[in-house]
């Protein structure tokens, strides 16, 4: 897994590359602890480049989401594949996450 990442004012935009699992979350976590230090609470997900997704990662979802509510903060996922948006669905977490097609457009909708 690859992570990049930028700063639009209070916003986060995290790129993963690769497959999030159990060995891989806890990079993203420290990703997520560091934005959280620099006072972002909004996050985009950009999963464009991410074919796959494990229990560990779901809970890594779930946890950032967590960690956006204690700030009045929210979470958008961009670009899911059609991969990770079946397994969103089997886990019944379609509709926890705002989903939109590109970061451009989660973007917007955080603004």
């Amino acid at each position: 897994m690859k992570l990049k990442h930028e700063n639009y004012d209070r916003i986060a935009v995290i790129s993963i590359s690769g497959d999030l699992n159990a060995d891989e979350a806890d990079a993203l976590r420290r990703t997520v602890e560091q934005r959280l230090e620099e006072d972002m609470r909004d996050f985009v997900l950009d999963l464009s480049e991410m074919e796959f997704i494990d229990s560990q990662g779901l809970e890594m979802l779930l946890w950032i989401q967590e960690q956006a509510d204690e700030r009045l903060g929210q979470v958008r996922l961009s670009g899911c594949c059609d991969n990770v948006q079946t397994i969103l669905g089997i886990t019944h977490l379609e509709h926890h996450f705002d989903r939109h097609d590109d970061v451009e457009a989660a973007l917007k909708s955080l603004r």
